[in-house]
């Protein structure tokens, strides 16, 4: 018997899956291009493990076959899946090859499943290693370290069976009121992008593909608020919210998520123009477009019915659902000639192109044995939350903490919760398992330090009983650290949507302040937060805040401000030993800020880089950012020189200079320096120009004493923009290319580019 093409292994890609192609029924093929079910309705648990649910049959058997599975694996609130009847490390990838065998014996092509999984900040499964949010991995400005972390927490997804990871990287935080604030890496294009193309990398390493989640604008909804318009123009689109998805096509994406919200009016989901002409037609991208959930159905309303809604959203490029009743009508929507076969087919291919390339016809499911061990990945982990630590403000010589210190003050309602420093889309953590800020201090500190702790308020609300407790506390201590900030952590009482977002409004979820669907008109801590800071300052102790975050809040101006204030964003379950760490000195402070922090929610929009039009200000507060872009102190001082071209006027065909600047470390501790590049604009350009634009960063590590060079190369990728046809171009003019440790302490030298020349493709 002849072996059809597509299951010969040695056949090119292209050839199977034409092969296969040609092969399919109508409804086979509307079968490939759903992921409607949700993937914990697919099991369920039995006396003596776990069996594939009669609903899981039905699905396979309407459409002879299943395109994707979503979230087999995936246990948190929302789902309602915990220890209790979830598939742990033990069994995960054992239902996984349940799936794949039911598939390939059970239907006439046996065409294997793509299982797609969450990806956030580690695999969103029971016993999945959870990393530090996104904004955290930002704040390292570390993209190898990054890499190595996504590396290993893909393995863990790969050992059970998934083969696709969903991970946000391509929102900005052009607006921090958003609750989606971290999972963005940063408010910068350029940074982003750097970690995207970390990311994408990272995954490749353990033979995951990775869909990038949100394409495009999404960060920069109207007022913060979540899933809403956007109203950008095509230019702050290419030149702010198109870098990072770039970066990550051309370092090999496997797909991108459309985004809720819309662009030019078009939801993002039925825009051509985002998903056909740009993506595939300008950029060459062959991989596959999955929409947001249920975010098809949404069309409804634009269409009239769900089959238009359907025909819609395949005709603009998406290829995939997620959990919506529109792409299964499909098929009737071919019948009805409101899908052309060629678009239908199209969609079909590459879905079946990314199983061919993941290797699914040959090997669905890993052999047994094959994960490594989650001590490594935990390791990285605490690696990042230690370099995501950044110290914002420091007066006095407070830290580093001394061991010699007789007792220490560890108050707030953020200072004892492993459930408040893991950020959203994570999964119920085994008890005991994670490291609190207070039991890191406790940990770290000398032998003959008493460590005392209080609540001293609730998260959220204004009630200040506990205050004076606190206050008791901190008056009788030598240094007091108060842990604030906010919380994503989900409850049992907490109402969500149908596609996962919290519920928000009147009858809000209790204690959330951050994640999906839990947006902020006012980024201020909340009021008893407030009133501990204040009372806790006025004792006259020296104060020390820690701010456990996902978004940059701003803090208050009160009559005795802290001695000291970092940012610890949300470290992940053992981010408490990375905070002591930095606190005690043990490791030097070395986040940099990879968003703005505000003085106050009126004065946004505070991102580094918007266009300068020479703004004065406000009449009644300033308009600066009270922390810019890139900011990060050490314990230690350091002096920047001015920065050194190798020469100062370059031809656009062949823009290659050098620039070098000396920095050195001026004080009596170990420098963990992080020097950025700026370019700014000075004449010519195809618009008005922006402020200053970040195009690169080099890490430095400095003894006392010690000075060196950061050098940077500068090429057409460093000194392109975007032209007048919205491609990117190094234009003639004068820029003036920047250095220093943040993006508002910048020394410049400028430079002459004379000439027109495109940037390189895919940049």
């Amino acid at each position: 018997m002849t072996v059809p093409r597509y299951r010969d292994p040695a056949a090119p890609v292209p050839e199977r899956v034409r092969d296969l192609l040609g092969r399919m029924t109508l409804a086979e093929k509307v079968g490939q291009l759903n992921q409607r079910m949700y993937g914990w309705h697919a099991y369920e648990r039995t006396a003596d493990g776990h069996r594939l649910t009669d609903a899981f049959r039905a699905e396979v058997a309407a459409f002879d076959g299943m395109g994707a599975l979503y979230g087999l694996q995936r246990a948190d609130v929302w789902s309602g899946v915990g220890f209790g009847d979830g598939l742990d490390a033990r069994d995960g990838a054992a239902v996984a090859a349940a799936v794949q065998r039911h598939v390939a014996d059970g239907t006439r092509l046996g065409i294997p499943v793509l299982l797609v999984e969450e990806m956030p900040h580690g695999h969103q499964a029971l016993d999945g290693t959870v990393l530090p949010v996104n904004l955290a991995a930002g704040a390292t400005w570390d993209p190898e370290l990054y890499a190595d972390a996504v590396a290993g927490a893909a393995a863990e997804l790969r050992a059970r069976g998934a083969h696709v990871a969903l991970v946000s990287a391509l929102d900005l935080v052009r607006d921090p009121r958003w609750g989606r604030s971290e999972e963005c890496f940063a408010e910068d294009p350029y940074l982003a992008a750097r970690m995207t193309e970390a990311l994408v990398e990272g995954a490749a390493r353990a033979g995951v593909a990775v869909v990038l989640k949100h394409f495009a604008g999404q960060g920069a909804t109207v007022g913060g608020r979540n899933s809403a318009a956007t109203e950008l123009g095509h230019r702050e689109l290419h030149e702010i919210h198109l870098a990072a998805a770039r970066a990550g096509v051309a370092a090999g994406a496997a797909g991108v998520m459309a985004a809720y919200n819309e662009f030019d009016g078009v939801p993002c989901v039925a825009s051509r123009y985002l998903l056909t002409e740009l993506l595939r037609d300008d950029w060459g991208f062959d991989g596959v477009v999955m929409a947001d959930g249920t975010a098809i159905d949404r069309l409804v309303r634009l269409t009239g019915d769900r089959v238009s809604a359907a025909a819609l959203a395949l005709e603009a490029g998406c290829d995939l659902s997620l959990w919506d009743d529109c792409f299964p009508l499909l098929g009737e929507a071919a019948e009805r000639g409101l899908v052309s076969g060629r678009a239908l087919d199209a969609a079909v291919a590459r879905v079946l192109t990314l199983k061919f390339r993941l290797g699914l016809f040959e090997r669905a499911v890993p052999e047994a044995g094959s994960h490594a061990g989650g001590r490594e990945l935990r390791a990285l982990g605490e690696r990042i939350a230690r370099a995501s630590v950044t110290l914002l403000a420091h007066e006095g010589g407070v830290l580093p903490l001394s061991r010699a210190v007789r007792r220490i003050a560890v108050l707030g309602p953020n200072a004892d919760s492993v459930a408040q420093q893991i950020g959203d889309y994570t999964a119920p953590q085994r008890p005991g398992d994670g490291i609190t800020v207070l039991e890191g201090i406790r940990a770290a500190a000398g032998p003959d330090t008493e460590v005392v702790a209080a609540r001293g308020c609730e998260l959220v609300g204004d009630d200040v009983s506990q205050v004076a407790e606190a206050v008791r506390l901190a008056a009788g201590a030598d240094v007091a650290v108060l842990v604030l900030g906010g919380s994503s952590a989900r409850t049992p009482g907490t109402a969500f949507e149908a596609n996962g977002a919290a519920v928000t409004g009147a009858g809000a979820p209790s204690g959330m302040t951050c994640g999906e669907g839990v947006d902020l008109a006012d980024l201020s801590l909340p009021p008893a937060q407030r009133a501990l800071l204040a009372a806790v300052s006025a004792t006259g102790t020296p104060v020390v805040v820690v701010l456990v975050q996902g978004r940059p809040h701003a803090l208050p101006a009160i009559d005795a401000p802290a001695h000291a204030v970092l940012s610890a964003w949300y470290p992940g379950p053992r981010g408490g030993r990375a905070v002591a760490e930095v606190l005690f000195g043990d490791v030097e402070p070395r986040g940099r800020l990879p968003v703005s922090v505000p003085r106050s929610a009126a004065q946004l929009p505070v991102f580094y880089n918007g266009k300068d039009h020479r703004y004065r200000g406000y009449v009644d507060q300033d308009a600066t950012p009270l922390h810019a872009f890139g900011h990060g102190l050490s314990y230690t001082t350091v002096e920047y020189g001015a920065p050194r071209l190798s020469h100062t006027r370059v031809a656009a065909d062949a823009p290659r200079l050098t620039c070098r600047v000396a920095v050195r470390n001026t004080g009596t501790r170990p420098a963990e320096e992080t020097v950025q590049l700026y370019v700014r604009r000075l004449s010519g350009g195809a618009s008005w120009p922006r402020v200053r634009e970040l195009r690169g960063f080099v890490r430095l590590r400095l003894a006392p004493g010690e000075q060196a060079d950061a050098v940077f190369g500068v090429d057409t990728e460093t000194l392109a923009s975007v032209g007048r046809e919205l491609r990117l171009v190094v234009e003639p003019g004068a820029v003036e290319l920047e250095t220093g440790p943040a993006s508002d302490r910048t020394r410049g030298a400028r430079l002459e580019i004379t000439g027109s020349e495109p940037a390189p493709a895919g940049w």
